[in-house]
C-alpha cells in the first residue's frame, strides 16, 4: 500500500490542542504516514511540553527550535530551518493550522516548492491589520491548496476574496476536538481541589495578546479591573509568560500582589486549565480559543480586543467584545444572565472535525 505523507506542522500552544484530534485519528487509518514538524516557536517548557503530555501528542519527527524573536526574524529563521527538512521528507500534503508565525512560515515555503499545504482554520478574519495574525491568515489562505474552515462566517470572507469554491471545506471547529476526546480527563482532574477553588465562585482571566500585555497602559487597566472584583470572589489567573515580563518590566507586579483574592498561576496543562474554565464563573480573556471552548461549554466569555476573528462566538455563542473595564464586563454579564435563553452550539462543533479532514485530504488528488 502507497502511504499518503501527511507533514503536520505546530509552532505554538494553540496549534498543540489542533492537531492532536489529526494525529490521533491518523493512527488509525494504515493509509496515512504523519510526520510532525515543531518549529520551537513556543519553546517555554511550561508552554510546550505539558500540552505535548497532556493531549497524548508524539515527541516531534522534527524540531527546529526557532525560539523568540521579532516577526520577521522568527519567520525568516522557520523558513530557513523548515525548507531543508521538507525537502528530504517530500510529503504529499503540509497541514498548518491557525494563525502564528509558523503557519505564514511554513505554508510559504511548501508553496513555494510545489507541496500542497491544507489550512485548517480558514477564513477566519478579524478586518484588523494591525494584528500580526490577520496577516498571517490572509496569506495562507491565498496559498494554500486547501482550506478547511470552522464557521459558516469563515466560506463568506473567502468568497469575497476570491478564493474558488472547490478549495473551501466547511468541516467544523478542530478545538471542539481535543475538548471532547478529553472529556473524562476533564472531569476527573483535582486542579479545583489542589487551588481550594468551588465551583462556579470564581473567575478565570487570560492575558497574552500584544495589543494588551504590551502596552503600559492597558497593563495599568486590567489591574484596575481586577482591583475591581468583588472581594469574595476568587480570581484565578494563569499568567503568559509575556504578561509576566512586561508587568515585571513596569514594575506593575507589586499592584497585582496587593489583590487579596487574585490567584496568579504559572500556565497550565490542558487538562487543569479547560476544568478551571469548565467550572468558572465567568472568564475574561483575549484568546482565540477560549472564545471558542466557552461558547461549546456555555461559559460566559469577555474578551477584551476590539474585535474578534471568530463571530459565531458572540452571535451564537456566549461571548462579549468589552473594553478593560470591569463595570462594563460586570453590566453585560447581568444582561447575558436575565436574557439568556440557553447555549447554543454551532453548526460541526460535534468532536468529529479531525475524521472529516483526514476523509478530505484522502480524497485529494
Amino acid at each position: 500500500m502507497i502511504k499518503k505523507k501527511i507533514m503536520y506542522i505546530v509552532g505554538a500552544r494553540p496549534n498543540f490542542i489542533k492537531i492532536a484530534g489529526l494525529l490521533r485519528e491518523g493512527k488509525k487509518r494504515k493509509e496515512i504516514q504523519s510526520i510532525l514538524v515543531h518549529t520551537g516557536q513556543h519553546y517555554d517548557k511550561e508552554m510546550n511540553d505539558v500540552f505535548f503530555k497532556d493531549l497524548d501528542i508524539p515527541f516531534p519527527d522534527f524540531n527546529l527550535n526557532v525560539g523568540s524573536c521579532s516577526h520577521a526574524q522568527q519567520t525568516a529563521k522557520i523558513m530557513e530551518a523548515f525548507e531543508p527538512v521538507l525537502l528530504e521528507q517530500n510529503p504529499d500534503i503540509v497541514v498548518v493550522v491557525g494563525d502564528v508565525n509558523s503557519t505564514l512560515a511554513c505554508s510559504l515555503v511548501s508553496s513555494k516548492l510545489g507541496i500542497k499545504v491544507a489550512h485548517v482554520e480558514s477564513g477566519l478574519r478579524s478586518f484588523d491589520c494591525s494584528m500580526p495574525e490577520e496577516i498571517n491568515r490572509k496569506v495562507t489562505d491565498t496559498i494554500s491548496d486547501i482550506l478547511f474552515v470552522s464557521e459558516l462566517s469563515g466560506v463568506e470572507n473567502l468568497h469575497r476574496e476570491g478564493i474558488h469554491d472547490s478549495k473551501i471545506h466547511f468541516v467544523g471547529n478542530i478545538m471542539i476536538d481535543s475538548l471532547v476526546f478529553n472529556k473524562q480527563k476533564i472531569i476527573k482532574s483535582r486542579i479545583l481541589e489542589k487551588l481550594k477553588l468551588k465551583e462556579k465562585e470564581y473567575a478565570v482571566i487570560t492575558c497574552h495578546r500584544p495589543s494588551n500585555v504590551d502596552k503600559y497602559n492597558n497593563l495599568k487597566k486590567i489591574i484596575k479591573m481586577i482591583s475591581e472584583f468583588p472581594k469574595d470572589m476568587q480570581i484565578v489567573f494563569p499568567s503568559h509568560p509575556r504578561f509576566l515580563f512586561n508587568i515585571k518590566k513596569h514594575k506593575l507586579d507589586k499592584h497585582l500582589k496587593k489583590i487579596p483574592n487574585l490567584l496568579l498561576l504559572p500556565p497550565l496543562g490542558y487538562i487543569d486549565f479547560m476544568k478551571i474554565v469548565s467550572e468558572s464563573k465567568i472568564v475574561i480573556t483575549d484568546s482565540g480559543g477560549i472564545q471558542e471552548e466557552t461558547t461549546f461549554l456555555g461559559i460566559p466569555c469577555f474578551t477584551i480586543r476590539k474585535n474578534t476573528e471568530r463571530p459565531i462566538t458572540v452571535t451564537m455563542g456566549t461571548n462579549h467584545i468589552v473594553d478593560i473595564d470591569f463595570g462594563e464586563i460586570w453590566e453585560r454579564y447581568k444582561k447575558f444572565f436575565n436574557t439568556q435563553k440557553g447555549n447554543r452550539i454551532p453548526d460541526l462543533w460535534d468532536g468529529e472535525t479531525s475524521k472529516r479532514i483526514l476523509d478530505i485530504i484522502l480524497s485529494s488528488k
